[in-house]
């Protein structure tokens, strides 16, 4: 892919600018409901209720999730949606046991993974520079790129699933060591998390546990 220059690249980026201001005066903050549904008011949860989510639902995730920004444009992060029995049963050997019947509930459980060789695609992903020097024959640079970036973009399809009306339920219960071997032996992909996805069963939940306050965490500088 080639970059655009001149004329054409002043052009793209007047559309940029201008997209970006018309949405800032079309919404200049979400409401606090919204933030309510993606952050504030959002649980993990655990127990799931018996309601399929559609392949549409999760395309529309992965859509909402690879707009969000990353290093150089990396996007490292890969998603293997968990759905069938034989996938699940496959994916229920690296759990821990308490895990089990909260992966096995869900309709969906997605792997979140990143692969090591993304520096790869950055004639594609970042046209404007030939960045692959940046990585090649750099595996700590690229470990900690991909991990940072993938966990990153993970953040960003679980607010994305909250914003289109599912409810999520991250787990790092697991051998990450048994998920790889399993889904990804000979890929250049490693697993990070996994998150369950559906409608949740709110009998379930508990009171939601403290956090720290803002001077307790936060400082100037």
């Amino acid at each position: 892919m080639t970059a655009p220059t001149g004329d054409e690249l002043a052009r793209l980026q007047a559309e940029a600018q201008s997209a970006y201001r018309d949405l800032r005066a079309r919404l200049p903050e979400l409401s606090s409901d919204s933030i309510d549904v993606i952050l504030s008011g959002a649980r993990s949860h655990y127990a799931w209720k018996d309601t399929p989510v559609s392949d549409e639902q999760l395309e529309r995730i992965y859509e909402i999730t690879a707009l969000g920004a990353t290093s150089m444009n990396t996007c490292p992060a890969r998603f293997i949606f968990v759905k069938s029995p034989a996938g699940k049963q496959r994916l229920s050997k690296s759990l821990k046991e308490k895990n089990v019947d909260k992966m096995m509930s869900a309709p969906v459980t997605a792997i979140i993974a990143h692969d090591l060789e993304f520096w790869t695609h950055l004639p594609f992903l970042f046209p404007h520079e030939d960045r692959r020097s940046f990585f090649e024959g750099k595996q700590d640079y690229i470990e900690s790129t991909a991990f940072r970036n993938g966990t990153l973009q993970g953040a960003y399809f679980m607010i994305a699933a909250r914003a289109i009306g599912l409810d999520v339920g991250a787990m790092s219960g697991f051998s990450n060591a048994i998920v790889d071997e399993e889904f990804f032996s000979g890929t250049s992909l490693k697993s990070n998390f996994l998150c369950n996805l559906g409608y949740a069963d709110e009998t379930a939940l508990f009171q939601k546990l403290p956090r720290f306050a803002f001077d307790e965490v936060c400082s100037y500088s």
